[in-house]
């Protein structure tokens, strides 16, 4: 079935049916699509409705009026009406109005298939593989780690850096509660569970442009401060800040050393060793 859906896909997607790109294309073309459909539907329905209620204003009825009233023939029980072409006229508005609502939903779907299966499945670009990072939300903020180990956390200011035309692959999950990560600028939202991971992706285009990552859960008393920066580099940029963090798994960085060598470790057990007076006697 997945195989059918994704072949599917892929062939409305080659005749240009569906629209294909990064997210904000995606969901800027079903903007557009559907608001310019909406309003010539209301255009058309709502003059229709002006037409027919000047059409049939009362203007008072005559007498000819009445008397052309009676000459109408009238349906009786249990008779369909005849002549006129009403009905016919009625069913077939009603047939293509459900011919372009049924499209509709089809094309959305398979945008939709696209978005959540299709994009996914897509082989990399030419330039790079697709980057997948895992996105953990915690009480209140953000953990981004990388596939070398480093590992960026937006509570003490580090920035989201991601390449431009690159697909990023995004693992969210959560540290605690429910949290909700969205970056609207790239059209990303998607729910941050404990003990599960749900799958987004996105590809920047713009280098130098800075996007806001954002909680949309309420989340405790900090939510309104759970925010990210995503910052958009060029590939060659963001590749040189990548191998300069290194493979942290390989480092053994477990933050109990530093740059001088040992000597905060020592100076920490060299206080803990030391008697604390806390001017009180104890007595047996």
């Amino acid at each position: 079935m997945s195989g059918t859906i994704a072949t599917l896909v892929t062939v409305l997607q080659s005749d240009g049916i569906i629209p294909r790109g990064s997210r904000v294309e995606v969901f800027d073309a079903i903007y557009w699509v559907f608001l310019v459909l909406g309003a010539l539907v209301g255009i058309v329905v709502i003059g229709y409705m002006l037409y027919n209620a000047y059409k049939y204003r009362d203007v008072g009825e005559t007498d000819e009026d009445a008397a052309e009233s009676k000459k109408v023939e009238r349906p009786k029980l249990g008779e369909l009406p005849r002549g006129g072409g009403g009905g016919r006229k009625l069913f077939l508005s009603f047939t293509l109005s459900a011919i372009i609502v049924i499209s509709l939903i089809a094309w959305a779907y398979g945008i939709l298939l696209y978005v959540e299966e299709g994009a996914a499945e897509e082989p990399p670009t030419e330039q790079a593989e697709a980057l997948e990072v895992q996105v953990e939300g915690y009480q209140f903020g953000w953990r981004f780690t990388y596939p070398n180990g480093h590992t960026v956390d937006s509570a003490v200011g580090d920035s989201f850096k991601v390449p431009a035309d690159r697909m990023v692959r995004l693992n969210v999950t959560s540290a605690d509660v429910f949290h909700n990560f969205g970056i609207p600028g790239l059209r990303v939202k998607s729910d941050a569970i404990p003990g599960q991971y749900t799958q987004q992706w996105f590809i920047a285009e713009d280098p130098g442009t800075n996007y806001t990552a954002r909680c949309y859960e309420l989340c405790g008393a900090g939510h309104s401060d759970m925010t990210a920066t995503v910052e958009v580099m060029s590939q060659e940029e963001w590749q040189n800040w990548y191998e300069g963090t290194g493979n942290e798994t390989e480092t053994g960085d477990d933050g109990n050393q530093s740059d001088g060598g040992d000597d905060d470790g020592h100076a920490l057990e060299d206080v803990l060793e030391e008697p604390v007076d806390y001017g009180m006697e104890v007595h047996a």
